[in-house]
């Protein structure tokens, strides 16, 4: 069986026609299948517009804290040995779904969608590029579009994985030093017709914050170190600005070390921001014993609804 999960947030005006390419494209396998669609609280109509597609599954998210905690929801409640990923907003096309369960065929565990000729404005193309370079120099793993949200998993390799924070746009390199193959293809790209992207430079950021993660703790990822991370780097930022300034009082002859408390304040800074930062993993790896031990997560399913 072939499973199909996509997260939607606001888009009441995407979610039936990507249904109903979805239909073409799935019947043309000739296989069993499941489409699975997690709300994330939406706030316009876009439940309204789900309920009224067949055959669908519909998870409903209490509140939205993201769309990495949507696909985790819809991953974990899939059945198909083969489990496809993607966006709601009609820029994935699901005509490359016959080629992704082909490719992944082949013998790998992920395989990744590689957008060749991306409709995206200058400023996120940038991101891409430096999220895929730090992707490649911190796990190993380089792809051409890491952050492309079409992929292919296999149930058994992506199912043993909770995701948290954003932690999606890096599951295949997660998998990757966990042992998994990867492949990448090109697949197609179209321009977003209707809907706001969920795209911003503090999602940027946080995705960084989590690729760190993923380096450091083998996986383990969550959101403290988001606050104790940027606390410790703006402290040691100030920390070295504050050596800088008394080194350069030493030099033009204005005062000595011992007549200016700011070598004191540098090292304290300095350190303090090493400790933050320490313990932000130390919490990341607290929060991830705390819902692994407890069967928890850090999303609640309001509603479950089958269509058929």
């Amino acid at each position: 069986m072939i499973s199909v999960v996509f997260p939607a947030y606001n888009e009441e005006k995407s979610v039936g026609e990507l249904h109903r390419r979805l239909l073409v494209a799935l019947r043309s396998l000739g296989e069993p299948f499941e489409i699975i669609a997690v709300n994330n609280a939406s706030r316009d109509g876009t439940l309204a517009e789900l309920k009224k597609l067949s055959p669908i599954k519909i998870i409903t998210l209490a509140y939205n804290i993201g769309q990495t905690a949507g696909l985790d929801a819809g991953i974990h409640d899939a059945t198909g040995e083969i489990i496809i990923t993607m966006d709601a907003d009609l820029q994935n096309d699901p005509a490359d779904i016959p080629r992704l369960v082909a490719k992944i065929r082949e013998g790998y565990e992920v395989v990744s969608g590689w957008r060749v000729e991306r409709h995206d404005s200058f400023g996120r193309r940038v991101l891409s590029r430096l999220a895929n370079w730090l992707t490649a120099k911190m796990t190993g793993l380089y792809l051409h579009d890491s952050a492309c949200a079409l992929k292919a998993y296999r149930r058994e390799a992506v199912q043993a994985v909770r995701l948290y924070g954003e932690m999606h746009v890096f599951l295949p390199s997660l998998l990757y030093l966990r042992g998994a193959r990867i492949a990448e293809i090109p697949v197609a790209h179209h321009v977003r017709i209707a809907g706001v992207s969920k795209h911003y430079f503090l999602k940027a950021v946080k995705d960084i914050f989590d690729l760190l993660t993923i380096k450091f703790l083998s996986g383990l990822s969550g959101r403290p170190l988001i606050f104790f991370g940027g606390t410790g780097i703006i402290a040691a930022s100030f920390g070295i600005i504050a050596a800088g300034v008394s080194v350069y009082l030493k030099v033009v002859g204005l005062r000595n070390f011992g007549q200016t408390p700011l070598l004191i304040l540098a090292v304290f800074l300095v350190l303090s921001g090493l400790i933050f930062f320490m313990m932000g993993f130390l919490a990341e790896l607290l929060l991830r014993v705390y819902f692994e031990t407890n069967q928890k997560t850090p999303y609640t399913i309001k509603e479950r609804l089958m269509n058929s």
